[in-house]
């Protein structure tokens, strides 16, 4: 057993580097975010320096400046709709608490964004165009309040309540606001409420009927046109999400008769004549322009694999994010260009991903399997596994799995039962039986790996981070004789205990997917607990934590370990200074190398 910490600093790059490494160092960056009445005025997210940072973009003038410099990085920002300025949220190492700061687009001072708001966690914000700010909160102490900031006036809440809810949108002139807000007490499917910004409702729409159905609503919009009441919105009435456009003012409610497999979003075209339609299905998107005045769909051309964010210009064109498994990301554009390449060095190419269907208790099973270019099966295997747990893994670019497939291993990644994108009962099939309906999906697809020969059951490898990491725990202790190695990132390690300490919108996340609180349901929360099962571990099991961490925190990881340390079980703890993982490359990089040096010595 072994307990450490290290900071990045220790790790320097080698003078040969692998190709591993040189995919998480490669410069990368986000989708541009342009002004909406500058559009040659972006913001995006770029690692050039080694770490996660905001950068401003004068798109007529070429000139790039990195805009925030903080050793834990930043990465939630946005500019005003003049572009002459940018807001970023600053908090304290990683632990997602803190305020609004303000900074000149062309460089200067930063100032509070919002004077008078006290530190909070984030839950949406909203830049009108007269300099009026809408500003969602979320505290232990006050749940989700909502202010209105306006120039040179104090901040005035509109809004308050327990449950969770945030900004959604502001109307393009500026007079309403949309928020999704979960009062009926199931924080997984939002109503939507629109406001004047004195706080007084303008329309309601709650799909689960007071709590009593379970269908969420999303803000998606409003029509980017003075005086247009259209808002886009995404709802599951068809049992996936699909969007819609809801006139707040008269109440008509258009569907747009989108007929497409899988989950379907949608962002308007500047002039408000079309949408820019994403449409995800089985682990792969791809775009359409939809003409509200023909009601057609039109392909927007994009390679196959996955679309990672997607903007549609004034100009017409479409830029978008895109990558595959093999393939590293690019911000491309349908006017044929690369709209934003990083210079310095590229990532190395990967293996393409391949698909495995496996028949599981709730279903089919959607797995993507890499494997090696070279050797026989059967390989050792690792199991990467998805947080969210409502997100899914796709056909994109993911320099984690690509390291453990250059060092041998398969690599296989389960979209269970609660994942995205496959319909609406798919993904709300886990509550209740939290985490245990997970990995019997994650067992099916096990010995689908086995009896297929693609894994060697000598040699499998449970991993993951967040979720990933909880069920990484949870199947170490419920399934002990399956897994080789446990490798466990920013997990909940003791349930009770993280829901007592994290922050307030996940308590009532755990409240909606466990039917109360600890106190309410114990047997519940003690049936998902990975801490109840910590006795039965056999595999050897590594554990990172971020000591700022507001998502799974520091207290209930030692609580597991400290099981672990009793009797005398083979562990590693990894702890860093930083939140719900890093925005520091060279520390993801050691992390990973932390891993795989662990499972090498473990496996043999």
């Amino acid at each position: 057993m072994t307990e450490n910490t290290g900071s990045a600093a220790q790790d320097m790059p080698m003078p040969s580097m692998p190709d591993w490494e040189k995919r998480f160092r490669a410069p990368r960056v986000s989708l541009p975010d342009w002004a909406e009445d500058a559009p040659d005025r972006a913001l995006f997210v770029s690692n050039a320096t080694g770490t996660y940072e905001l950068y401003a973009w004068d798109r007529a003038t070429g000139v790039q400046r990195q805009a925030t410099d903080r050793p834990n990085g930043t990465t939630e920002g946005e500019l005003t709709p003049d572009g002459e300025s940018i807001w970023w949220f600053s908090d304290t190492d990683g632990d997602e608490f803190g305020v609004w700061m303000r900074q000149p687009f062309a460089g200067g001072e930063d100032q509070p964004a919002a004077p008078g708001l006290q530190a909070s966690y984030p839950a949406g914000l909203a830049l009108g165009r007269d300099g009026t700010a809408v500003v969602g909160r979320s505290t232990d102490e006050d749940g989700s309040t909502v202010h209105v900031v306006r120039p040179g006036a104090g901040p005035v809440e509109i809004y308050r309540h327990r449950e969770s809810a945030g900004v959604g949108d502001l109307s393009h002139d500026g007079t309403l606001i949309a928020i999704e807000h979960t009062e009926h007490g199931d924080a997984m499917h939002s109503a939507l409420r629109v406001l004047r910004l004195d706080g007084t409702a303008v329309a309601d729409l709650d799909d689960t009927e007071g709590g009593t159905v379970e269908l969420g609503l999303e803000v998606l919009g409003f029509a980017p046109v003075d005086s247009d009441t259209r808002l886009l919105v995404r709802h599951q009435r068809r049992g996936r999400w699909e969007p819609m456009v809801w006139d707040v003012a008269s109440g008509q409610e258009t569907e747009l008769g989108i007929e497409l497999p899988g989950d379907v979003s949608a962002v308007w075209y500047p002039d408000g004549s079309a949408l820019l339609v994403s449409h995800s299905f089985e682990a792969r998107s791809e775009l359409w322009r939809y003409e509200f005045a023909t009601r057609q769909l039109v392909e927007v051309p994009a390679p196959a694999g996955s679309v990672l964010g997607a903007t549609a210009r004034p100009d017409g064109s479409v830029e978008y994010l895109w990558s595959s498994a093999a393939e590293p990301p690019v911000v491309r554009s349908t006017s044929g260009r690369v709209v934003l390449d990083p210079p310095g060095m590229k990532a190395p190419a990967s293996v393409p991903v391949e698909d495995a269907w496996v028949e599981g208790p709730g279903g089919r099973i959607h797995a993507l399997v890499q494997r090696p270019a070279t050797g026989e099966g059967p390989f050792p295997t690792v199991f990467e596994i998805h947080g969210g747990p409502t997100w899914h893994d796709s056909d994109a670019f993911a320099a984690g799995p690509a390291a453990w497939v250059d060092h041998g291993y398969a690599v296989v990644r389960v979209n269970y039962r609660g994942s995205t994108g496959y319909g609406r009962e798919w993904t709300d099939a886990l509550k209740h039986r939290v985490g245990l309906i997970e990995l019997e999906d994650i067992a099916a697809v096990r010995e689908w790996a086995v009896s297929s020969g693609l894994a060697d059951p000598a040699k499998l490898v449970l991993a993951g981070g967040s979720w990933g990491g909880y069920l990484t725990l949870l199947g170490l202790g419920t399934q002990p004789e399956a897994w080789a190695v446990g490798l466990a990132a920013v997990p909940v390690a003791d349930y009770v205990t993280a829901y007592h300490d994290e922050m307030e919108a996940l308590k009532a996340m755990d409240r909606t997917l466990l039917g109360g609180t600890p106190e309410e349901v114990p047997e519940r929360y003690e049936a998902s607990s990975p801490l109840t099962y910590v006795d039965a571990v056999r595999a050897p099991v590594y554990i990172s934590a971020g000591v700022n961490d507001p998502r799974c925190p520091i207290r209930q990881v030692e609580n597991y370990v400290e099981r672990l340390e009793a009797r005398g079980a083979a562990y590693e703890v990894y702890r860093y200074d930083a939140g719900h993982g890093s925005l520091v490359v060279e520390e993801r990089i050691k992390q990973v190398r932390l891993e795989i040096d662990f499972a090498a010595r473990h496996l043999g």
